[in-house]
């Protein structure tokens, strides 16, 4: 009798253990379906502005993000000196101004040049009259009148003098003087067009040689240095597309293509500076050393896609809801509502599923379980229904 007691009491406790289990996984099944089905009424999905559409076949680019400098090719860029010292006499231009090739920026001078303009005019004077000589000796040398080498002495005094003349308008020339003139100053002209930039004179003050008097700096030619990491440089090739933003000047996107890739690491950052010419109608504002952020387009493909709003996130997953047949339910007899009165219920179910770039206001979806060829997706209003799903608690964009 003892030992039937017992065993009844060990079948109740399974019993009960094995309902309490069953419960318990009823419990766990509801709460993963509130997580991923929504219902709302007609009236509701109306005001939320709730809308369905399709997946689409759309071609997206690839990108990888780089940030980097807006830059002049070191031939578009000046830094003009003088090759003879010399007191600033008078300057003609200001910081910010434009100049062609040639211009005068300023003057200097210096008493030497035009001691080398009289010594070239004094080789020149000389020259005309060993050419007379010469052409008098060389007459009487094949004659035999006089000794062939006096000829030679005229001769060698002659290609003397031209050697001496050639070198002192070649002087004069680097100088941007005149060697037929007669002058102490010496013009300090720009040697392309462009913006002047910084000026390090002052009038009055002694101009050193080798020191940068000015900067021009032509802004027509401006390209961009932008930095790539390691792990991105074989995606990258001459002539892809750059998008990049001026974050100084209230985002400005601007494009442009790219040209050269370095063969060496910068500095001692794993990055290669990689070089994109900008669009020459884009350059006129732009100033050498902008920093900016930069969009590389690696890959135009076809590809399945979802506008962005489509795809909500949920931890580190990501989810689109499709919505599923109406429901028509009878409500209870409440306030402002018929006893019996019909109300339609829409049913939405979160799906699961991978994203890939995002371009154009479109993100590519790549689906984890097969859904209906014609589903209707919720292409707006899906953050909502993730809001409702967690209790109307916060989601992540």
């Amino acid at each position: 009798m003892k030992n039937i007691i017992v065993n009844k009491i060990l079948l109740l406790s399974i019993f009960l253990f094995i309902s309490c289990g069953e419960k318990k996984t009823e419990e766990e099944h509801a709460e993963e379906k509130s997580e991923t089905e929504v219902a709302l009424t007609e009236k509701q999905a109306k005001t939320i502005g709730i809308e369905t559409g399709s997946i689409e076949m759309k071609n997206l680019n690839t990108i990888i993000k780089a940030n980097g400098y807006t830059a002049v090719p070191p031939q578009n860029r000046a830094d003009v000196s003088t090759l003879i010292g010399g007191v600033v006499k008078d300057i003609f231009v200001l910081e910010g101004t434009f100049v062609a090739k040639g211009k005068t920026l300023a003057t200097i001078q210096n008493l030497e040049v035009s001691e080398m303009q009289e010594e070239y005019q004094s080789a020149v004077a000389n020259i005309e009259y060993l050419e007379q000589e010469f052409k008098r000796q060389k007459t009487l040398s094949e004659e035999n009148v006089n000794p062939r080498k006096t000829f030679q002495e005229v001769k060698s005094k002659l290609a003397s003098e031209r050697a001496k003349a050639q070198a002192a308008k070649n002087k004069l020339q680097a100088l941007n003087v005149n060697p037929k003139g007669s002058t102490s100053l010496v013009p300090i002209v720009s040697p392309i067009s462009g913006y002047v930039g910084n000026i390090n004179i002052t009038k009055g003050a002694f101009a050193e040689t080798g020191v940068t008097l000015f900067e021009v700096v032509d802004n027509s030619q401006m390209h961009l240095d932008l930095n790539v990491f390691e792990k991105d440089l074989g995606k990258i090739s001459i002539g892809q597309e750059v998008d990049f933003i001026l974050t100084n000047q209230s985002n400005k996107a601007i494009k442009g293509k790219i040209f050269g890739i370095n063969k060496s690491f910068s500095n001692e950052s794993k990055t290669v500076a990689v070089h994109a010419r900008i669009n020459p109608g884009n350059t006129k504002d732009l100033i050498s050393g902008m920093y900016v952020a930069a969009n590389i387009n690696i890959l135009n493909q076809t590809v399945q896609a979802l506008p962005k709003d489509a795809i909500v996130k949920n931890g580190e997953k990501y989810f689109i809801y499709i919505q599923e047949d109406k429901h028509e339910e009878v409500s209870k007899k409440e306030e402002n509502h018929k006893e019996g009165e019909n109300h339609t219920e829409i049913h939405f179910k979160a799906i699961e599923v991978s994203v890939g770039t995002t371009d154009l206001g479109y993100t590519e979806v790549k689906l984890i379980e097969e859904i209906p060829s014609d589903a209707k997706i919720v292409i707006k209003g899906a953050y909502y229904l993730l809001s409702q799903s967690k209790g109307g608690g916060e989601h992540e964009h």
